[in-house]
């Protein structure tokens, strides 16, 4: 049964992207629940001691107190996803779920971060990564590049390159690395060493006219040069990011690619990860989980790309038992490697969060949202507070809802049974309801055990109210209904948190500008100022 559960999760997420071994296999209708009762933590003991423990919190502001910075991005983790997956987890492992913590939960900083763009009320993750990472809010779909620009318009970006916090990084000479669920050419890991008018503009063949008339380099190209690029414009020698880790690799290869396993996108017939090999005497590649776990600080700089496009779902991950590391085996190899006297920058995102909502998957944002709490808890283990800082946030929130009435313990992807009853909830319209619904996007779909969602997925999920009381919605096949029929499910506008801890935590409580995020890093850190 677990076996096939987790196939399924595989199946319905790997069609719907828009765009550590967890063991946390157990289906949820299996979770053992714990009665009220036999919980502590809501306790008034409890509360008495985490008051005690909030006491003695040492408060720590001197500029470079932070040797190491690491910046977690749950893209799309909203604050309603981070409660669902708090209690999805928590039930997971026997419990009622909503007292259980997810390792940053336990961080003893919180804030709130303001995502919109210059330009857009709800925003995108360009924007939104740009602002945490040059310390400037700018417009939707551009990878660090100022407000003043033309989205797509190639020949607006001159004069307008903003500095990201890697070359900063670089600049103080720390070890600096990227790692993703994602691609790594995708929004949020593009932003630290490139710059564009597009997001979207990935790999050569992506370009506009425009775009090649006036000068403009695809993002992947740009990892490439990052270092020279960076090096002339700052008048320093900067050797570039020592790890790159995440997804993509069909944008470093030319489109008749026979040598590697993954389809390649280019159209120059350039093969960039031969040309990263050739950067350095010692840069290696590496594409599978063992090769990761034999990489050597005498192998850096290092590229990992472990699949064409985007990484699997952490459930599909388990399922297949194939061969890309989790976000947490990524996460402890790249602290390990970076780890130095003079200290690293390191940004880690769990990039397929956002997928899953997208797809109108809770189950699949849920687990890997768990998937980033794994990894956090890793950098807690490998780190100290006395001189890392650790930021877990979100780009943007989702439209994922938790509403209803449900008793406690009720399993977070069931049906509403109300306080104090046994049955399922039912709506004036005569049918059963679930805890999380998203508020537009594709909506209901039941793909139970099927194994050919994919074919199935355009034609079978719809909008509006269409559960009936024998779905299973606790299966990951199941996609959660949706109010306004979309292609795809959108971000939201709301606010998204800040969770923090070691030097200079203190200073990201309270209702923040996102871009608030860079200056406290850049100033723990006692970089230099992005001129």
């Amino acid at each position: 049964m677990k076996k096939q559960w987790l196939g399924v999760v595989g199946t319905s997420l790997l069609v719907s992207a828009c765009a550590s071994e967890s063991g946390l296999q157990k289906p949820l209708a299996q979770a053992q629940v714990q009665s009220v009762s036999a919980v502590s933590p809501t306790g008034y003991e409890a509360g008495a001691a985490k008051l005690q423990a909030n006491l003695k919190r040492a408060i720590v502001q001197t500029p470079g107190a932070a040797k190491n910075v690491i910046l977690f991005v749950g893209d799309g983790m909203s604050i309603p996803t981070v409660t669902a997956a708090r209690i999805y987890e928590g039930q997971l492992l026997g419990g009622s779920g909503e007292e259980h913590n997810l390792s940053f939960d336990q961080f003893p900083f919180v804030g709130l971060s303001r995502t919109y763009n210059t330009d857009a009320q709800t925003p995108d993750s360009a924007g939104t990564m740009t602002a945490m990472v040059t310390g400037i809010k700018t417009r939707a779909g551009v990878l660090s590049v100022g407000p003043d620009v033309i989205t797509g318009n190639c020949a607006s970006q001159q004069g307008n390159n903003l500095r990201s916090i890697l070359t900063l990084a670089e600049l103080a000479g720390k070890h600096t690395g990227i790692v993703s669920t994602a691609r790594i050419t995708h929004a949020t890991p593009a932003a630290l060493y490139a710059n564009t008018v597009n997001r979207d503009w990935e790999n050569d063949a992506e370009l506009s006219e425009e775009a090649k008339d006036n000068g403009c380099e695809d993002i992947a190209s740009q990892l490439i040069s990052y270092a020279s690029r960076a090096s002339a414009e700052t008048g320093s020698s900067i050797d570039g990011p020592e790890l790159v880790l995440g997804g993509g690799a069909g944008s470093f290869l030319p489109k008749d690619a026979q040598e590697s396993p993954f389809t390649g996108k280019r159209g120059d017939g350039r093969n960039l990860i031969t040309e990263w090999q050739a950067l350095s005497p010692t840069a290696s590649f590496v594409s599978t989980k063992d090769e990761l776990s034999e990489l050597t600080a005498s192998q850096l700089p290092a590229l990992g790309l472990f699949s064409a496009s985007h990484m699997s779902y952490e459930a599909n991950r388990v399922a297949k038992q194939n061969q890309e590391p989790s976000l947490a085996d990524m996460t402890r190899k790249a602290i390990e490697l970076l780890d130095n006297q003079n200290g690293y920058f390191l940004m880690i995102e769990a990039g397929r969060i956002d997928h899953a909502h997208h797809a109108g998957s809770a189950a699949g944002a849920l687990s890997d949202a768990v998937a980033l709490s794994d990894a956090v808890a890793v950098a807690k283990e490998l780190t100290s507070d006395d001189d890392t800082l650790i930021i877990v946030t979100a780009d943007h929130s989702h439209t994922m809802t938790i509403a209803g009435y449900p008793r406690r313990g009720n399993p977070i992807l069931g049906k509403v049974v109300p306080i104090g009853e046994q049955e399922v909830a039912l709506a004036t319209d005569g049918a059963p309801y679930t805890t999380l619904s998203y508020a537009n996007g594709r909506g209901y779909a039941d793909f139970g055990d099927e194994t050919n969602a994919d074919v199935r997925y355009a034609s079978e999920v719809k909008a509006g109210r269409h559960l009936h009381a024998e779905v299973d919605t606790t299966s990951p096949g199941y996609h959660q209904e949706a109010l306004v029929p979309l292609n795809s499910e959108t971000h939201g506008g709301d606010d998204v948190g800040i969770y923090a801890s070691g030097p200079g935590a203190h200073l990201l409580s309270g209702s923040l500008e996102q871009n608030v995020i860079f200056h406290v890093m850049r100033y723990m850190a006692n970089l230099p100022e992005p001129k």
